[in-house]
């Protein structure tokens, strides 16, 4: 399973790349991945105006959107939307960070997942 990540290269500048969530045959039940630590679940809601500016991630996070649509500008200047059902990985902690709006007329919602500082993906 492939997801999107934000990371901050060595000179700060914060740019996009994919990472692959590597999924093993568990039966009947599907293709599951190996278990990762996390430290808590948050729930958000944003509405249909958020616009937030230049910002590090407060954490090393899985954010899945459930809904909605968003759009994504790192530091290097590429842009990227995302949909709910998208899983991204932010690792951007540090320095300037990214800028995230919301796409449409419609509140948001999302599930936040900071993971452990342990935890490895992929």
């Amino acid at each position: 399973m492939k997801i999107t990540r934000i990371r901050a290269d060595a000179a700060g500048v914060t740019r996009f790349d994919e990472i692959e969530i590597p999924l093993e045959d568990a039966g009947l039940i599907g293709r599951l991945s190996q278990p990762m630590a996390a430290e808590s679940v948050i729930f958000r809601e944003t509405g249909a105006d958020y616009d937030y500016d230049w910002h590090p991630a407060p954490a090393r996070q899985l954010v899945v959107l459930l809904d909605g649509e968003i759009e994504i500008e790192v530091g290097d200047g590429e842009v990227r939307r995302f949909a709910g059902g998208e899983v991204l990985l932010l690792e951007d902690t540090t320095g300037r960070g990214h800028r995230t709006r919301n796409v449409g007329a419609v509140p948001r919602r999302s599930l936040f997942v900071p993971l452990a500082p342990d935890a490895r993906l992929g």
